[in-house]
Order: structure tokens, then sequence, then C-alpha cells
């Protein structure tokens, strides 16, 4: 299938109802156990599990499309911390360990399938088959942040944009510039705070780094840089950063389309050619955001599709 144009859906994290109704409202119609359209495709942005009510449901619904030609899909970092979470380091623990911190953010997906080991090492395997990043003609999609360097060390050695068994385990060495590349491709730029700061994330962990707004030279402070829910930017010094907290992509470079930062407000681009589509449809109140791109090099805000959390 050669679509006129691509929607490009967000972070889902379990809320199946919520991407149904999306696909309904982006005009996919479910035929034979597939959601079509008869001229687009979706891409599927990652983050499909933890946190929300129906991970098995969203998992079959994305799977059959891609399976079916009528989406594409790259890795977010859950499905990347799924799979390190599920393989063994060796050494008699895990490459994500098991750790009760570990256990409480993945527990939603692992309930799902605690009595159903077959299901489950499959989905593992398909996580596995994703790519980490999409290149097509006029549009590039990723997880969290297009670092060309790190995406044309990949190329180098690997060959390609998935994960082989070799990049699994070298990107579990905190020391490896492969974990680095995971880090940064599939988490965000980060940055250490001033030292003696922190602040508590979204789930109550404290943290000492920040995601930064990694495209923006004008962001040179850490309020104003950081990259994340509004609600915590008042935790953020105003201080100048000191050193390079960018990563360069061009001002006319094809446009770049994010999930990741659980953004809130109405649905817009981050720059004329970078756009996010994830605005928190995991928690109360969040929406889960497609933007319609039909080959436009500058992205535009009426292009963005939502449909508020209907889960319970």
């Amino acid at each position: 299938m050669i679509p006129n144009g691509y929607d490009i859906i967000g972070d889902i994290h379990g809320c199946g109802d919520t991407l149904q109704a999306l696909l309904s409202k982006l005009g996919y119609r479910n035929t034979d156990g597939v959601y079509r359209h008869p001229d687009r495709k979706v891409i599927f942005i990652g983050d499909f599990v933890d946190r929300g009510p129906h991970h098995r449901e969203v998992v079959e619904i994305v799977r059959s499309m891609v399976e079916a030609d009528t989406a594409l899909a790259v890795m977010g970092n859950h499905e990347y911390n799924a799979i390190a979470y599920a393989t063994p380091d060796g050494n008699g623990g895990h490459l994500r360990p098991h750790s009760d911190k570990n256990r409480k953010q993945h527990h939603a997906f692992l309930d799902v399938y605690k009595q159903d080991k077959r299901g489950y090492e499959e989905v593992i395997a398909w996580f596995k088959s994703l790519p980490l990043y999409l290149e097509l003609d006029g549009l590039r999609i990723i997880h969290a942040c297009w670092d060309q360097g790190l995406i044309d060390s990949i190329k180098a050695l690997y060959g390609n944009a998935y994960l082989t068994d070799e990049f699994l385990y070298a990107s579990a060495q905190k020391n490896s510039w492969q974990y680095q590349a995971i880090e940064t491709l599939l988490k965000g730029k980060e940055i250490p705070l001033p030292e003696g700061v922190t602040f508590h994330d979204k789930e109550g962990t404290p943290r000492k780094n920040i995601r930064v707004r990694w495209w923006d030279a004008g962001a040179n402070s850490y309020r104003r840089a950081y990259m994340g829910p509004e609600s915590a930017r008042t935790h953020m010094p105003d201080d100048p950063i000191e050193g390079d907290h960018m990563v360069e992509y061009a001002h006319d470079a094809v446009p770049v389309v994010l999930g990741h930062y659980w953004l809130e407000g109405a649905p817009e681009p981050l720059a004329p050619n970078i756009g996010c589509v994830d605005y928190s449809v995991a928690k109360p109140g969040g929406k889960l955001v497609a933007y319609r791109w039909s080959g436009e090099q500058i992205l535009v805000c009426e292009n963005y599709v939502s449909v508020g959390r209907v889960e319970g």
C-alpha cells in the first residue's frame, strides 16, 4: 500500500478504548480484525504498554495493522524496557533488573501475560522486531530525539535501525556508546541539574537529571530547557546552563515527529519541522494525539487530531 499520507499516533500506554476512538475519528474502520483507511497509513510512535488498562488489546490492534501493512511502528522506551526486563544477563539476573521500582512501573503489562508465557514471549519478540527510527520520503520518525551522530554510528556498526542481540547487550552497559544511543534516541537528551537540586517525576521518583529541548538554541537556562510535564517546570532553577546540551537539527531538515514527552495543553509543533504527539493519555485529563502528515515540510497546528482519554 502506497499511502497518500501518514497519521502519526502518539504514546498509547495501554489505553485501548482511546486508541479505537482516535482511529475511528481519523476514518479507520475495523475490517476482518484490522483497522484500515482507504488511502492513508498510521505510524505508531511507540510506548504501547505500561500504565493503562488494555495492554493486550493495544498490542493486538497495533501488531495486526503493522502485519497487514496498514501501519508502521517504531520502538519506544517502554518496549525497550520490556525487552531488557525479559532478557537474562547471563549472570543470574536480567538486563533490566527486576527491582521493586522496575516491577512497579511494569506490572500492568506483566499482569496481563502472567498466565500466558507463550503470548508474553511472542510480544517481546515482536517488540524486538520494531525499528528504532524510520526515514521515509520527506519524513522522519523517532520516539524521543533525532541525534544524527548516534544514528550514523548505529548504521555504521549494525547496518540498519534494529535492535540486534549484540546491540541489546551492549546497550545494557552504562559505559557504552550504545547505552547512550538508547538513552538519547528513545528517552531524550538529558543533562544533570546543578549540584544539590532534584525534582520528583510523574511516578514520584527523585531525579537529578532533566530532559531538555535539545533542538532549541534559545533554551539557555534549566527552566527554559526543561522538556516534560509543565507541573514540574517551577521546580527547575533558572540558572544558566554551562556546556553543550544541544543536538543539532537544522531548520531546513525534513520534519521529524516524536512522542515521549507527556505534554499538556493544545497540540502544536515544537518547531516548524519538529512535532510531538505525546499528550499524556495515561493520566486523567490526558488525550491521545495524532498528526496527519500529507507531505508538508512545515508542520501546522491544524493537522493535529486528538481524542480525550476514555478509559476509566
